[in-house]
């Protein structure tokens, strides 16, 4: 059955079974990847996933269930127990489907995959990690093809269908030598062709070569309060807490510590952040709420432009819908060189991937810091074993005193280096 009469039914049959609104969501997705383990191809194989979402709300209450089989009987029975969860959950004015819009497609990126760049990439990738840093172990490389076919319709006339296909890539290697074994690190990216090597995308080489100075790591000198230069790879990390905290679930329970903070100061003045789904590999074109996404500022010179808020938080708070889905984060570029962010440093850490557990509802972290280099007197020093910090997310975006102009590209998300003050680190 064609995706587009199996949504139309769906449509159908959510009405006549009784409910005032309805969503459904098609999504067909077919990925091929190549992988290779332990510095060798190992893996070629085609992966297909489908996934059949519907949403009813009757009498305000309001359900939904997810399925992957598609036939007659497996629809009618989720339809059947999407209404019995419909019933038993309580009414919200707050429910409800988008709004009646004109129908749009969107299509993006390369359908078809090049088995043969593919393999050229990946070849060249474990050749070029074998000679350039031959104490590296590939644990898993791979890279992919996607392309997946989404269609999204409401029973007030929303039709919105999207084809879109990337590659990608996603790295996990270690190093090992006399000296010792180096803890993990991981990259992933997603691309729109296979035009440039792997190793010259965003971080890649340079996460490749600190791995192999990893093997071999010490302590800080001592506990102390100092600065953080936050690598691309982990600033997503710690601009989680702001952008978990502007969404629905937060706003709406009045714990979001960004409550009544709309065009007030959350961040530095040189730092600048957005949303650009319709701009990166990484993106999307409809949002889950069912309306074509755009492109919007999250912060602007530090100042909260935007609230994460879906159609329900939006209706549930009085505020604005935001026009973004979210993710796809780009933060502008700063002023300064890395190397001159580097050299302001008196003390502190420069951070490649942190591990931690989720900040309270006022932003107090803790964790580790893994993959990362100890700073002093604006010199790279060494390598740190895995090393506890401390301090608060929202303070650390309020005192962030340095943006690189250097960024990197990954495809999902674009980030410069950014250093701050006043973390705990020991």
């Amino acid at each position: 059955m064609a995706a587009v009469d199996l949504v139309e039914r769906c449509l159908e049959a959510l009405k006549v079974k009784g409910f005032d609104k309805a969503q459904v969501r098609l999504i067909t997705a077919e990925r091929h990847e190549l992988q290779a383990e332990f510095n060798k191809p190992s893996l070629l194989r085609t992966v297909h996933n489908n996934s059949l979402a519907l949403a009813g709300i009757v009498d305000g209450k309001r359900g939904s269930v997810t399925l992957n089989k598609q036939d007659d009987d497996a629809v009618e029975q989720a339809i059947d127990t999407l209404w019995g969860i419909a019933q038993g959950s309580i009414a919200d004015e707050a429910n409800d489907i988008s709004e009646s819009q004109p129908p749009q497609q969107f299509k993006e990126g390369p359908e078809v995959p090049d088995y043969e760049a593919m393999y050229a990439r990946l070849d060249e990738l474990l050749q070029y990690t074998a000679s350039t840093y031959p104490t590296i172990t590939m644990g898993s490389a791979v890279v992919d093809h996607g392309k997946y076919e989404d269609i999204l319709a409401n029973s007030n006339g929303v039709h919105f269908s999207t084809t879109r296909g990337r590659y990608g890539a996603q790295l996990m290697f270690t190093a090992r030598d006399e000296g010792g074994v180096s803890s993990f690190n991981s990259t992933g990216l997603a691309l729109n062709d296979m035009n440039t090597p792997i190793a010259e995308i965003a971080t890649t080489d340079t996460l490749l070569r600190q791995i192999t100075e990893q093997t071999i790591t010490k302590k800080v000198p001592a506990k102390f309060v100092g600065d953080l230069i936050i690598t691309p790879d982990c600033l997503g990390s710690f601009l989680s807490f702001l952008t978990g905290s502007i969404a629905a679930m937060p706003m709406i329970a009045g714990t979001s510590l960004y409550k009544n903070k709309l065009d007030e100061r959350v961040a530095a003045e040189m730092f600048s952040m957005h949303s650009r789904p319709l701009d990166l590999m990484g993106g999307y074109f409809v949002t889950d709420d069912g309306y074509p996404t755009e492109n919007s500022t999250i912060i602007e010179n530090g100042k909260l432009r935007t609230y994460l808020l879906n159609l329900y938080g939006a209706r549930k708070t009085g505020l604005d819908r935001a026009r973004t889905g979210g993710g796809c984060y780009v933060v502008d570029p700063g002023e300064q060189t890395l190397e001159s962010l580097i050299g302001d440093v008196k003390r502190g850490i420069l951070i490649t991937r942190f591990s931690g557990g989720r900040p309270n509802d006022r932003g107090d972290f803790s964790g580790v810091a893994k993959n990362s280099y100890y700073l002093e007197d604006g010199r790279v020093l060494y390598p740190v074993s895995e090393t506890m910090i401390s301090g608060n997310m929202a303070e650390l975006l309020l005192n962030i005193v340095g943006v690189s102009r250097e960024r990197a590209d990954f495809g999902i998300g674009v980030y410069p280096w950014v250093r701050t003050r006043g973390v705990g680190i020991s």
